[in-house]
């Protein structure tokens, strides 16, 4: 099955982060239950908080963003992305630029998608976190086409040890001088991400996720990428899909497409497995 060249142009969007584990297990309870307990010893030797530490803990962004850190809602809001809420300062136009640039996108996707399938439909679901930011999830099932499809909008807005903020970003590039040793760093980040999973073994899986990412202070970035993993290669198939990415990025720089293709292929390794995870794509 080709890839629709129209699906493929559309991707120009991007992909958030926002993990956070399922909780600790029961066997876990015990243990827990003392390392609550010495944490609360500890907060009495120190004594009472001051009103504003309060009010400074309650402003901070939060430590951990995870499936439990947001609400469902049955309107969305014109923009995930407000003025004056929790969350570093810095570059508001742009954020709110690129939040409506992957509304459009993930329209536009999802409505090429249904059309390709002739049968099925997405399902939305909306929600918020109450320190700001929140998101879209639009999941498509049991098509013609595709057995499941998804492409999901995120906003958040977090905190990251500095250690993860190096190993998101680009090799040698200090995105987290300024810092102390051990602070964690603020940001903000708006992206759209998405997997395709064909009912046809013949028809490859794909996946993307483009995303705009700025810590506190303003520093920001783009970055994303796309990987195709068929399980029965169709060259034909493989030229369409790599041809349409250099087209689009030939139209911005032609050293581009070489790069980012580079990129991906170093980035799509299953390191313990010393092997490739599909057939590459572009990473920047």
């Amino acid at each position: 099955m080709k890839i629709g060249t129209a699906v493929l142009a559309v991707l120009s969007a991007a992909s958030v982060y926002g993990a956070e584990g399922f909780g600790v297990p029961r066997t876990f309870g015990a243990q827990r239950a003392a390392l609550t307990s010495v944490a609360m010893s500890t907060k009495e030797k120190e004594g009472t908080e001051t009103k504003d530490d309060a009010k400074k803990d309650k402003e901070a962004p939060p430590v951990n963003i995870g499936w439990d850190s947001h609400k469902a809602v049955d309107a969305v809001p014109d923009s995930l992305v407000r003025e004056g809420e929790s969350g570093p300062d810095g570059n508001y136009p742009m954020r709110a630029k690129f939040e409506q640039m992957c509304r459009e996108a993930q329209l536009k996707i999802t409505k090429a998608i249904e059309d390709i399938d002739g049968k099925a439909s997405f399902r939305e679901d909306a929600w918020v976190r109450d320190n700001g930011g929140g998101g879209m999830s639009r999941v498509l099932c049991d098509g013609n086409v595709f057995e499941k499809a998804g492409v999901n909008l995120s906003v958040v807005y977090g905190s990251m040890p500095q250690e993860a903020l190096q190993a998101a970003t680009e090799r040698g590039v200090d995105r987290a001088k300024g810092y102390k040793p051990g602070e964690r760093v603020p940001f903000f980040a708006c992206g759209l991400s998405s997997v395709m999973h064909p009912k046809n073994p013949h028809a490859p899986t794909m996946h993307f996720n483009y995303r705009y990412f700025e810590t506190d202070g303003g520093v920001w970035w783009f970055g994303g990428g796309t990987d195709i993993t068929p399980a029965y290669v169709n060259e034909e198939d493989m030229k369409q899909f790599h041809g349409t990415y250099k087209e689009v990025c030939d139209k911005h720089d032609p050293e581009f497409y070489p790069k980012f293709k580079e990129w991906a292929d170093r980035y799509f390794v299953i390191q313990h497995r010393n092997e490739t995870r599909g057939l590459g794509g572009i990473f920047f």
